[in-house]
């Protein structure tokens, strides 16, 4: 219990007469951690605290890198920065050793600084120091941990850009083609293989495979175990969520992911309809904290990783999911969340400029490349609108071309609206890409205007394609159903087809809600027949996996 005593011996609060160290005791909620204990993590809610015994280390992450800050001591304080601020845990603390904390609500503290003026002039100085120093080191350039030597059209080069990138890899690029911004780089030279990858410690990496790229860096590629309660596949946000829960609920949980954590979900330059974040936030940013949050509890987190295929037989207590490379892992149960990938344009030169200035998404790294120049979206859904929006800062001109008469029954009102505000975006309905023209990168569209049936030809420095999505499912086996355009069939919906002969339920009992035709086998997100793509239902049905996957092993 929290005395007045324990507070006198704090320098800060030793001032104070003996009735207001009465009243804070009385308030103080006494927290005791052992070695290795979290006191709060990086953004969640704060709270004011007083260090009564043993050390407090701080913890926050830069660039995807976790740094220590500083080591508090008994008297010390801290806590007070983001409640001054209105803002959420600025940093995490972790105990390095049995500790006591007093710590006060936010109400409590407000009392406190309220009530004396000595106390709310030392608090304030302290603040500003503190600030400071995140200031001083959130300035700091972070440390290249791969240097990329590639140049703009080169297909290879942007998707090793748009990994690391996705990853969190912090990595300096290299254009050898473009001595105007590389000064003293050789020109490329015939017979060069690009991109080259250089890592920090000098290794030199030439075409590399993502999963080989991948694991110079250190993160990991392989299962650390043959057998766990469930596999998830994919790491968007349903697979995340089951991640999460799986995870928090005491299941062996490995997430397999192809690329980068945050699914298509991650390129999403801001979200605002999330719930939650009332001022809104970014898929990467939205992605990073729920992979965060899946690490903490202890799910296994493997990238850079294709599966390849899994065994269906019901008869078997366990399940096989096969990994390129020939590798297996064993499952008890697995959910599938693998989600979808975008649906290719059909006008010709979309193959040959794929990469070149063609790209399917928001490619967010090619943003700086779009600096002044004139770009194409195709796409009428609130994919489309958020990036126009992100676009809309880097490049002269954004025209959205959609096929439909308006974005009224594609596209959110509020981001409608947003686009009205930007004086750079023209939307641009019932127009088509007919074809896209240039030498040894894009350069122009053919443009077919619906309505008037003129065809006109602009000048064209990228396009982005988002005109929906399909999902890859030829490599289930056949005895997990889907509908006529593979997404997986599952519940009711497996009944259904199984009454005209359709397919196969091996067992007695009705399928689970999220459950396929193969038993332990369940879909999330939107690689499932009937879901609603969102983002928000993808966690919802990520979630409510992990209740079937408990039903289903008990």
């Amino acid at each position: 219990m929290i005395t007045a005593d324990l507070l006198r011996g704090v320098p800060l609060l030793a001032p104070l007469p003996d009735a207001e160290l009465e009243t804070l005791a009385a308030h103080g909620a006494d927290i005791r951690l052992r070695a290795g204990d979290w006191l709060i993590h990086e953004g969640e809610v704060p709270s004011f605290f007083v260090l009564l015994e043993g050390r407090v280390e701080v913890v926050k992450e830069f660039n995807g890198v976790a740094r220590v800050l500083t080591t508090y001591m008994p008297g010390e304080y801290f806590g007070e920065v983001p409640l001054l601020l209105g803002a959420p845990a600025v940093a995490g603390l972790r105990a390095l050793e049995a500790t006591r904390v007093c710590g006060f609500e936010a109400s409590d503290f407000r009392r406190l600084i309220a009530s004396c003026s000595h106390l709310n002039g030392e608090i304030m100085k302290t603040m500003a120091t503190r600030v400071g120093r995140l200031q001083a080191i959130a300035s700091e350039e972070p440390a290249a941990t791969a240097t990329i030597i590639g140049h703009r059209f080169d297909l290879a080069c942007h998707h090793v850009r748009d990994f690391l990138a996705r990853n969190r890899i912090a990595f300096k690029w290299i254009d050898p083609t473009r001595p105007d911004r590389n000064p003293g780089v050789a020109p490329p030279q015939p017979g060069d293989s690009y991109p080259v990858v250089v890592l920090a410690d000098g290794t030199r990496l030439v075409t590399p495979s993502l999963r080989e790229l991948a694991e110079k860096l250190g993160l990991q590629t392989k299962p650390a175990s043959s057998m766990y309660d469930v596999a998830i596949i994919g790491a968007g946000p349903a697979g995340l969520a089951a991640a999460v829960y799986g995870a928090s609920e005491g299941l062996c949980t490995i997430l397999i992911e192809r690329e980068a954590p945050g699914g298509q979900a991650g390129t999403s330059s801001r979200i605002e309809n999330y719930l939650g974040f009332p001022t809104g936030v970014s898929g990467e940013e939205l992605g990073l904290r729920a992979l965060q949050q899946a690490q903490r509890f202890g799910a296994e987190i493997v990238v850079a990783r294709q599966v390849l295929g899994l065994d269906a037989d019901s008869a078997l207590p366990t399940r096989t999911v096969q990994l390129d490379g020939g590798e297996k892992v064993g499952a008890r149960s697995i959910i599938l969340a693998s989600g979808v990938s975008w649906r290719q344009l059909e006008a010709p030169g979309c193959d040959t400029f794929l990469g070149r200035g063609v790209y399917y998404g928001a490619a967010r790294t090619e943003a700086l490349n779009c600096r002044g120049q004139d770009v194409f979206l195709v796409g009428g859904g609130n994919s489309a609108g958020q990036a126009a929006m992100f676009f809309a800062n880097y490049a002269q001109s954004v025209h959205l071309l959609v096929r439909g008469p308006s974005l009224a029954a594609t596209m959110s009102r509020y981001l409608i609206d947003q686009l009205a505000t930007k004086e750079n975006i023209r939307v641009r309905t019932e127009q088509r890409i007919m074809r896209v023209e240039g030498g040894d990168h894009l350069e122009s569209v053919v443009i077919d205007n619906r309505r008037s049936g003129e065809v006109s030809t602009e000048a064209a420095a990228a396009v982005f394609v988002f005109i929906g999505a399909d999902a890859e499912t030829a490599w289930l086996p056949g005895a997990v159903i889907r509908d006529k355009r593979g997404y997986v069939c599952t519940g009711r919906d497996v009944l259904d087809l199984v009454a005209t002969k359709q397919g196969n339920w091996p067992l007695q009992r009705d399928p689970f809600l999220l459950e396929t035709s193969v038993p332990g086998l369940f879909a999330a997100g939107d690689v499932r027949h009937g879901s609603i793509k969102r983002v928000a239902a993808g966690v919802g049905e990520g979630s409510m996996a992990i209740a079937f996957v408990h039903q289903y092993l008990a």
